[in-house]
């Protein structure tokens, strides 16, 4: 029957014969978990066929590699380096506003 799976082509032999060629499935390949792009420099192969591959063929050598984008892994990266940067900012106001409160007290024992 003419179904997905069940596909062949004609192939012609050296002999001159036709003969019968299956097909095999097209591979869409994998994509990046957050944009949805295709991963660059990762084969699109069949699941079975990942199996059989090394693993550096498998992915991309960088964190996140074979599982999400350059462009995303480097956003990733900027919002972490961010968010540690803005705790660091509230920490020193903090630290600052704590040294003012401190230092009207101070004085007004004085007087």
């Amino acid at each position: 029957y003419n179904t997905k799976s069940n596909k062949v082509r004609l192939l012609r032999t050296p002999g001159g014969r036709l003969v019968n060629q299956v097909v095999k499935k097209k591979a869409k390949g994998p994509s990046c978990g957050d944009c949805g792009k295709r991963l660059i420099g990762i084969p699109a192969l069949r699941p079975m066929e990942y199996r059989r591959l090394k693993k550096r063929e498998r992915r991309v050598n960088r964190a996140y590699g074979g599982s999400r984008c350059a462009k995303c892994v480097r956003m990733r990266v900027v919002r972490a380096f961010l968010i540690e940067e803005q705790k660091c900012v509230k920490q020193v106001l903090a630290e600052k506003m704590s040294a003012v409160k401190d230092v009207p007290k101070k004085s007004s024992k004085k007087k």
